[in-house]
């Protein structure tokens, strides 16, 4: 069992994508953060799609730094987690539906902090005047932080590239 386990970790290096400064991760644990990181930027896009806030709040530190000043037009802050699942929560609920898609993370991790870096697209849909749709495309930035309690996430920014749709339903809550 340890010679498969072996082979295994060894093919799983072999066939690692190397990140675009060449740089490869170096042992289990190296590969588990990245793996680890990496699920916790996808998780809380589940999260949100399936309007499960207190899993999407599970993901941040009690703080977050926040950019969303390309969608939203408002400045960076540093605010409570919670306000920042209840904005969204206030806003993706009931007759609005969302969903979130990243690929191409690329990570950088330095000891106890950590950034994921990734390209997004968001498609929200809500019935009620004129086109039920609205798009955008940007890119993903989430700062996390090792504590004893794992990785969270304590800087997020959004760089919208793109939009397309209507825009009642990206500023009109869901009822």
């Amino acid at each position: 069992m340890n010679a498969l386990r072996h082979v295994t970790f060894v093919a799983g290096l072999a066939l690692a994508p190397v990140d675009a400064g060449g740089a490869e991760p170096a042992g289990w644990q190296a590969l588990a953060d990245e793996r680890a990181v990496i699920r916790i930027a996808d998780a809380i896009d589940r999260a949100v799609d399936a309007q499960d806030w207190n899993l999407a709040r599970s993901y941040f530190a009690d703080r977050v730094t926040v950019d969303f000043s390309s969608l939203s037009g408002q400045p960076p802050a540093t605010i409570a987690s919670d306000d920042l699942i209840g904005t969204w929560a206030a806003n993706l609920k009931g007759s609005k539906t969302s969903l979130h898609l990243r690929t191409n993370h690329q990570i950088d991790i330095k000891a106890d902090t950590a950034t994921v870096r990734s390209n997004g697209y968001a498609w929200n849909r809500m019935e009620g005047n004129g086109d039920p749709l609205w798009e955008v495309w940007g890119t993903y930035e989430h700062h996390l932080i090792r504590s004893g309690a794992g990785w969270k996430v304590d800087g997020f920014t959004f760089r919208m590239t793109h939009e397309r749709g209507n825009p009642w339903v990206k500023s009109t809550p869901g009822q």
